[in-house]
């Protein structure tokens, strides 16, 4: 999806070095559409970055990459490449997006931040989602899973999917990872028990 039209007015600190804003994007009907940077040494990485105002970026640490998890989620990397310099890294085999990017990556490639890649597919057959290992393991989950309004989960709606099927089982074994904090694309990020919000879905 190309880059929205709103624009994040702040971000929010979700734990130290851990950044989160959104947006209500009318692109898909008003439905959030969030964004996460990572403090790196020397700077941070931006995560399927949405636009954020000038003066709330401004008091990140300087991004010295970007990170898309799938062709869906470039967004503002773009602008940001023109802006800062910094290099947008994109899965390997992903279809054309509006700009090629800098770097590709594949399953199990350890990218800026020591975010590793994991091939999660199910809303489009190139789609990943990436943890930190090192403590505090933080997953980031790009379309498989939105927040529900209440603090919970749920799956990204099928009709927005090429294989739903195929989106339970790539959820399915980011349930059998380890991580402390949950980041979404299209909500809030979790930091109390994110597994079992995921299992607790699964379940139901």
């Amino acid at each position: 999806m190309s880059e929205p039209r709103e624009i994040a007015a702040h971000a929010e600190t979700v734990i130290d070095g851990l950044w989160h804003w959104s947006i209500a994007n009318s692109a898909i009907g008003g439905a959030t559409s969030s964004s996460q940077a990572l403090a790196v040494e020397g700077g941070c990485v931006l995560v399927d970055p949405i636009q954020l105002a000038p003066e709330a970026f401004a008091a990140l640490p300087r991004p010295t990459a970007i990170v898309l998890t799938a062709k869906c989620h470039q967004r503002s990397a773009w602008r940001y490449r023109r802006e800062l310099g910094a290099d947008v890294w994109a899965p390997a085999g992903a279809a054309a997006g509006d700009e090629e990017p800098d770097r590709r990556y594949a399953e199990g490639d350890v990218l800026p931040g020591g975010l590793r890649a994991i091939r999660t597919p199910g809303p489009e057959p190139i789609h990943y989602c990436l943890l930190r290992e090192e403590a505090p393991r933080i997953l980031f989950c790009s379309d498989l899973l939105m927040g529900d309004g209440d603090g919970g989960l749920a799956f990204v709606p099928g009709e927005f999917h090429d294989d739903p099927a195929e989106t339970r089982r790539s959820v399915e074994r980011l349930a059998e990872l380890r991580f402390d904090v949950l980041c979404l694309d299209h909500g809030t990020p979790i930091t109390e028990d994110p597994r079992g919000a995921i299992e607790a879905l699964i379940a139901a």
